[in-house]
Formats: C-alpha cells, sequence, structure tokens
C-alpha cells in the first residue's frame, strides 16, 4: 500500500505565497511522475502541474510563471512553490503520484487534499 501526506495549504492574500508538499510511503519501488491537481467548489478537478522522474514538467497555462513544480532529492517528495496567488487560485489541491510496485508497472495514488484560500 502506498501513503500520501500533504501539507503547506492555508489562508493567504493575493499576490502571497505558499509551498505544498507531498510526500509518498509505503511499498514503492520507483516513482514515475508525481503531480498537483485542484478541485474549486462546483468545478472540475484538473491538472496544475506535474513532474516525471526524468525531470520534464508540465504545468497549466493558468499557473504558468506563478508556480513551480519539483522533487526531493529522495524522489519521493513533490513540492508545488506558488507565486503570485489569485482569488481563482483558490481550491483543494491534490498530490497524486504514478509509482511501480511489487504488483503493478503505473500504480496511481492520490492524497487527501489540502485547502487553498486566496482572499484578502
Amino acid at each position: 500500500q502506498v501513503q500520501l501526506v500533504e501539507s503547506g495549504g492555508g489562508l493567504v492574500q493575493p499576490g502571497g505565497s505558499l509551498r505544498l508538499s507531498c510526500v509518498a510511503s509505503g511499498s514503492i519501488l520507483g516513482v514515475n511522475a508525481m503531480g498537483w491537481y485542484r478541485q474549486a467548489p462546483g468545478k472540475q478537478r484538473e491538472l496544475v502541474a506535474d513532474i516525471i522522474t526524468g525531470g520534464r514538467t508540465n504545468y497549466a497555462d493558468s499557473v504558468k510563471g506563478r508556480f513551480t513544480i519539483s522533487m526531493g532529492n529522495a524522489k519521493r517528495t513533490v513540492y508545488l512553490q506558488m507565486n503570485n496567488l489569485k482569488p481563482e487560485d483558490t481550491a483543494v489541491y491534490y498530490c497524486n503520484v504514478l509509482v511501480r510496485t511489487a504488483t503493478m508497472i503505473n500504480a496511481d495514488y492520490w492524497g487527501q487534499g489540502t485547502q487553498v484560500t486566496v482572499s484578502s
């Protein structure tokens, strides 16, 4: 089994910054990709950013230039640095990982979500 623990959400004023962290643990043989999604009230969950183990990153157009995704040295931690936050960034942010386990090549796991609220 694989567990994801997220941290770093909270309330911030427009223009402020937050850093989200997600640590994966459990029966992981390797990490294929890690990413962050978000879901605002009344909207579908959407990709914010993801990163593959080789380092290639992908961002939603709405966050390019403001958010940066990175992996920790142990490759089981993913960070999302969010700068110049806007009210429209308000959502629950979910960590997602694709990992190799003993029984699956590309197992998909989700974190419990962390609330980010951007408001003055």
